[in-house]
C-alpha cells in the first residue's frame, strides 16, 4: 500500500520538503519554504549563498517551524548528492521544488557562447540533475510531488532573451519527460509557469520604474504563487496537473 501524507506523520521520521533556488527573503524561494514549513514539513532550503539561506532559514525558525540550510550549486552533481544523502538521513522527503534559473538577458549578437550554456546549465542542466537526486528519495518514499518553476520564457521566446528562453522551454520538455515517466509510479510532477513579473527583492532593485507602473496587484505576490505550489502538492492523484499558469489579473496573454 502506498504510504500517505497522514502516515508519515505518525511513523517518526520528518517530513521534508527540499527547495533549490533559494535567494533572499522576498523571493519566491523562500515563500515556498515559509508555505510549505506552515504545513509543518521540514524545509532543506538550496541555494549558493550561507547568508542568505541562513537568514531564510532564521526567520522560519522565528514563526515556529523547521529548516535546514543545505548550500550547494544545481549544477553540481557531487554538490546534490551530496545533499541527498543528508536528507535521506533526515527523513522523509515529500516535496521537491526546483525553482533556481539563469537569467542571461542579452541582445543575441552580444550574447557569448559562455553566457548561453550557462542559462542551459542552470535552468535545464540544474533542473535535470536535481530531478535525478530527488527522485530516488521520493521513489524510496512511494509517492511526493517534484515541481519546477517556469516563465512566460517557456512558453515562447523573444529578445533579449534567446538563452533564457531555450533554457526554460528545454526545462519545461523535462517536466513532460519526467511527469510521463514517473507519475504512474505515483510521483506528481508539475510544472508551474510564471507569466508575469514576482514582486520581489529581484524585481524591485533591477526595475523599480516597472513596480511602479504595475500597480496594485499588477505583479505576482510570491506567497500566493506558493499557495499554488502548496495546491499542487496536495492534489489527488485521480485529477493531477502537469501544467499550471499563474499571473495577474491584469496581465495581458
Amino acid at each position: 500500500m502506498v504510504a500517505t501524507i497522514e502516515q508519515k506523520k505518525e511513523d517518526g521520521s520528518a517530513r521534508l520538503a527540499w527547495i533549490a533556488g533559494v535567494g533572499a527573503s522576498a523571493g519566491l524561494g523562500a515563500a515556498l519554504a515559509r508555505r510549505f514549513s506552515s504545513e509543518g514539513l521540514t524545509v532543506a532550503v538550496t541555494g549558493r549563498s550561507r547568508e542568505r539561506l541562513d537568514a531564510v532559514v532564521a526567520e522560519i525558525r522565528a514563526h515556529g517551524g523547521h529548516a535546514i540550510a543545505l548550500p550547494g550549486d544545481v549544477t553540481s552533481e557531487d554538490d546534490l548528492a551530496a545533499i541527498a544523502r543528508q536528507l535521506a538521513d533526515t527523513g522523509t522527503l515529500e516535496a521537491a521544488i526546483f525553482n533556481a534559473a539563469g537569467a542571461i538577458r542579452a541582445p543575441t549578437l552580444e550574447l557569448s557562447a559562455e553566457q548561453f550554456e550557462a542559462a542551459w546549465r542552470v535552468t535545464t542542466l540544474g533542473g535535470f540533475l536535481f530531478a535525478r537526486a530527488a527522485l530516488q528519495l521520493l521513489l524510496e518514499s512511494g509517492s511526493g510531488s517534484l515541481l519546477f518553476t517556469g516563465a512566460t520564457a517557456s512558453l515562447r521566446g523573444r529578445p533579449p532573451f534567446a538563452a533564457f528562453a531555450s533554457a526554460k522551454a528545454g526545462l519545461r520538455s523535462l517536466t513532460q519527460s519526467l511527469a510521463r515517466e514517473f507519475g504512474p509510479r505515483n510521483i506528481h510532477v508539475a510544472h508551474v509557469v510564471v507569466d508575469g513579473g514576482i514582486d520581489g527583492e529581484r524585481l524591485r532593485t533591477a526595475s523599480p520604474q516597472r513596480v511602479a507602473e504595475r500597480g496594485p496587484d499588477g505583479l505576482l505576490n510570491p506567497a500566493d504563487i506558493a499557495d499554488a505550489y502548496w495546491h499542487l502538492h496536495r492534489q489527488g492523484r485521480s485529477a493531477w496537473s502537469q501544467e499550471i499558469d499563474l499571473r495577474p489579473f491584469n496581465e495581458s496573454f
